[in-house]
């Protein structure tokens, strides 16, 4: 008797457990609510534009509505994110880095930040815009310009090139984002310093370089939005910036900013992504892959600005017409000696020009 009444409870059990998840009848619906209600959170560190991240994550949560309010962003400058999943590294707080230069994702690969994986896009991927162990992928391609206030200046008056921003007549009209915490600003910084000595083995006359620039410098700004706000007042009117935020604030926020493609070449950055490792794999993983999907990539370079490091099928307009001139770069010299070269203008250049 009292084994019939412990098989009946069991029986029970297992009854009452399938009615809960749907499997009573009617289809496969209760098995997806019962799929998203298990899904787990995604946290993203970005520093891509709020605009651009908004816009991704929306699309994201309507191919997979399990994941409608359980993605959250914080926007951080690309240092920034490198900072944060290194301090996190025992305990990891974010599952995704979305946007992050070369040298920085290379950094969080080789101090093991990041998780290996082969997602279906990487295939179609320039090994140059990749980690060989599948750490890192690159997502779009970031010229580095010269950035003015077209209300202020005419395209005749504006820089022609980088050395053009030494001259007398810009004292005190040059705002840059604070250099430190910027990814934008450190690979700019770097360039320059590369520019005089190709090898990195002498900084020197980089140095000197940025100096005479900080003496033209008015005012460091904290942050992008910072950055536009000094710069569409005319706080100053020339600073230099990623192309992408350029068009994006000039075409979609009406601020009045123009850009010069520098003559000698601009730096171009590989901005990518990668899974923080101890993340959530699974939700990684799902919001990479779709990252690259074809259509969403071809919608953020023609409403965006983006220039994908994967080719797509049709150009817009302004990305076929784009004269970019890249200046010659060796990001591999640069991510060795980045981080000793910020910190020395950091310390002994920043407001002393």
């Amino acid at each position: 008797m009292r084994r019939r009444l412990l098989l009946a409870g069991a029986l029970a059990t297992v009854l009452a457990a399938g009615t809960a998840c749907g499997g009573g009848g009617g289809g496969g619906g209760g098995d997806d609510k019962a799929a998203g209600a298990s899904v787990e959170k995604l946290t993203i560190y970005t520093a891509r534009d709020k605009k651009v991240s908004t816009y991704v994550v929306d699309q994201f949560t309507a191919k997979y509505p399990e994941y409608k309010g359980k993605v959250e962003i914080l926007n951080l400058g690309a240092q920034e994110i490198l900072e944060r999943v290194r301090a996190e590294k025992a305990n990891p707080q974010a599952d995704v880095w979305w946007g992050g230069t070369q040298q920085g994702l290379s950094a969080g690969a080789a101090e093991d930040l990041l998780a290996a994986s082969q997602p279906a896009f990487a295939s179609k991927m320039d090994p140059k815009y990749k980690d060989a162990e599948g750490r890192w992928f690159g997502e779009i391609l970031l010229p580095e310009v010269i950035m003015y206030n077209n209300k202020a200046l005419t395209p005749e008056q504006a820089p022609k090139d980088w050395d053009d921003l030494l001259k007398p007549e810009w004292k005190d009209k040059i705002i840059i984002r604070d250099v430190a915490a910027s990814g934008t600003m450190r690979s700019i910084y770097a360039s320059m310093i590369m520019r005089q000595s190709p090898d990195g083995s002498n900084p020197q006359p980089g140095y000197d370089w940025l100096k005479k620039l900080d003496a033209n410098t008015g005012a460091y700004a904290a942050n992008p939005t910072d950055l536009y706000l000094k710069l569409s007042r005319q706080q100053g009117t020339l600073s230099a910036w990623n192309l992408q935020d350029i068009l994006l604030q000039a075409h979609q926020s009406n601020m009045p900013f123009g850009y010069v493609m520098p003559a000698s070449g601009a730096p171009v950055l590989v901005d990518g992504i990668a899974a923080v490792k101890g993340g959530n794999a699974t939700g990684a993983q799902k919001f990479m892959e779709f990252l690259f999907d074809d259509k969403l990539r071809a919608d953020l370079a023609k409403d965006y600005y983006q220039i994908p490091a994967v080719d797509i099928a049709e150009k817009p307009e302004w990305l076929a017409q784009l004269d970019l001139k890249p200046l010659d770069v060796n990001w591999d010299v640069i991510g060795k000696n980045e981080t000793e070269w910020i910190n020395h203008w950091n310390s002994q250049i920043k407001n002393k020009g």
